[in-house]
């Protein structure tokens, strides 16, 4: 697998200039960022076979950046929709 593939900018490419700004200016975001990067590396270790974790721990792992993965959208596509006031018009 490439180590790449589940990159969040690869994952939504539309969104790549967003992650990179949000990085920069939004503490949350990139402590989250950073810690979705460690999973996935985590992951990637683990499907190579480099690290060896029960089933049941690379389900829970995979929970845990499914969830990440969805919270950082979730602050991508609101930055997306929000007005300079940071609130949400929809």
């Amino acid at each position: 697998m490439d180590s790449n593939h589940l990159d969040l900018s690869h994952e939504f490419p539309e969104l790549a200039g967003k992650i990179t700004e949000l990085k920069g200016s939004n503490n949350h975001f990139k402590r989250l960022y950073d810690e979705y990067t460690k999973i996935n590396r985590e992951i990637i270790r683990i499907e190579k076979r480099i690290e060896l974790v029960s089933e049941a721990d690379e389900n829970q792992i995979r929970k845990q950046r499914l969830s990440l993965k969805d919270e950082l959208y979730s602050m991508l596509t609101k930055e997306e929709c929000c007005s300079g006031a940071g609130q949400c018009s929809k």
